[in-house]
């Protein structure tokens, strides 16, 4: 733009004036093209590329004794344990709050970026009503952002695409009501994941285990129906996943995970963790390509994103299960295995999420009864060091978010560390306490955008500046 500028006046063009009523509009949209191309924004889960790392530079190394600056806090956004997206100049979130009738609806909100004043609130319906008692205070979807539209999925099932400027709905659709899907034990979980023209989610129907909508018009494109457990290229190695219903549990095909887009061999697929297995289906149609069981828990409470690194994915669960690795392959016939690399019980990942860098995962190993911070190598699963090994536990179970050489570590019981990556040895670079805690779980993942370190409890967003 600099340079169109200039070139607009050189003295040696005399007709400056017809040019001028362009001049002053593109002028006037500078604010709005900074606003949408910030490459520092987190639009959706897990950040820019869904795998948890900013791309962000210039961040603080180490923490003072108190930890970073606060820059300001708001309250009031309701229940719910789902991170900010942060984009365009607007942190959007979702939660659940009482109304005039005595009941209580679910919300999408947009806050100022600047100072976290309210831009929008949106109502989507009434309140889902869990039966079981963790979680049920609000969503824990990520809203994804795409241009000026935004996707939500409440825990019953509503699916919503939203005007990015004024929250104002562009189209709904419900999840079981629409797709035969069923509402897991804990709610859905999921933040729509938006490749292209297409948004995927995973109702968890024996139709439609996962869909594909046209992300204009919510208008269905292909529905995936659930495999056998010897569909697609499986890689059982061990007794299959969650069956779904012991307990008295959903028999739910969704577990609580969120889908990632992969290319490999030229195809574009979508993986996702569902309740019995990690799939990986065909973008274009759904079909199911290959699925790989062993991550998957006897209870089918399989909550974390699966990971992608050069033809190889990594998942994981908590409940006895464990994480592995497989390398996806061509078989003979042309189509698409899953193999094996390794399997560990040494990382059982519960939400958390797991950071690759370096050829190193770092994730919390732990479940109900919890956990600590592991380290493994990514090749062969051989585990470099553990945090549940050392006298105190410095590093209790939590989640974890990579930016600027750093990992941003909150545990759940809302102590926020900065940890230095090392095969070697745990470093850590600061470490502070949340103030205003909730009595809740901080299951709300870290979030970095912009040279800000966002940490949501329940109705409290708090904002910190990590920039050097």
């Amino acid at each position: 733009m600099k340079l169109i500028l200039l070139n607009l006046f050189r003295p040696d063009r005399p007709a400056v004036k017809p040019v001028l009523p362009w001049l002053s509009l593109n002028l006037l949209m500078l604010p709005l093209l900074a606003l949408s191309l910030s490459a520092n924004d987190w639009p959706q889960w897990q950040g820019p590329d869904r795998n948890a790392i900013s791309r962000e530079t210039g961040l603080l190394q180490e923490w003072p004794k108190e930890g970073p600056p606060l820059a300001w806090k708001v309250t009031g956004l309701g229940g719910g344990h789902g991170a900010p997206a942060v984009a365009a100049g607007r942190i959007f979130g979702m939660g659940q709050r009482p109304n005039d009738q005595g009941g209580e609806d679910e919300i999408v909100w947009a806050l100022s970026e600047t100072d976290g004043k309210t831009l929008w609130v949106t109502r989507l319906g009434p309140a889902h009503r869990q039966r079981m008692p963790q979680g049920k205070e609000g969503p824990g979807c990520t809203p994804t952002v795409d241009g000026d539209r935004l996707y939500v999925l409440g825990l019953g099932g509503e699916l919503a695409c939203l005007q990015v400027p004024d929250g104002k709905i562009v189209w709904q659709r419900n999840l079981p009501r629409d797709f035969g899907g069923q509402v897991p034990t804990w709610s859905y979980r999921e933040s729509p994941l938006v490749d292209g023209d297409r948004l995927l989610c995973t109702p968890g129907g024996e139709e439609a285990m996962l869909v594909a909508l046209d992300k204009r018009t919510g208008q269905t494109l292909w529905k995936t129906a659930a495999p056998t457990s010897s569909g697609g290229g499986s890689a059982e190695a061990g007794p299959p996943g969650g069956r779904g219903g012991p307990g008295g549990f959903s028999r739910s095909q969704a577990a609580y995970a969120s889908a990632i887009a992969v290319d490999f061999n030229g195809q574009r697929q979508y993986v996702q963790f569902t309740a019995r297995a990690v799939v990986g289906v065909a973008a274009a149609d759904g079909k199911v390509l290959w699925q790989y069981t062993r991550p998957a828990n006897g209870m089918g409470i399989n909550c974390a994103t699966p990971l992608h690194h050069e033809g190889h994915i990594f998942a994981s669960s908590a409940y006895g299960a464990g994480g592995g690795v497989v390398k996806l392959v061509r078989d003979a016939s042309g189509g698409l295995k899953a193999e094996e690399v390794w399997f560990s019980k040494r990382m059982q990942n519960h939400h958390g999420g797991v950071i690759l860098h370096d050829g190193c995962l770092y994730g919390a190993s732990g479940g109900n009864e919890g956990g600590a911070l592991v380290c493994l190598d990514f090749k062969n699963g051989q585990v470099l060091w553990d945090e549940r090994d050392a006298p105190e536990r410095r590093a209790p179970k939590g989640s974890v978010t990579f930016a600027d050489g750093r990992l941003y570590y909150r545990t759940e019981g809302g102590t926020v560390l900065l940890i230095e990556p090392s095969r070697e040895k745990y470093l850590e670079r600061g470490r502070f306490e949340q103030p205003d805690r909730s009595d809740k779980p901080a299951w709300a993942h870290p979030v970095i955008a912009n040279g800000k370190l966002y940490l949501r409890d329940q109705d409290l967003l708090l904002c910190y500046t990590i920039k050097r």
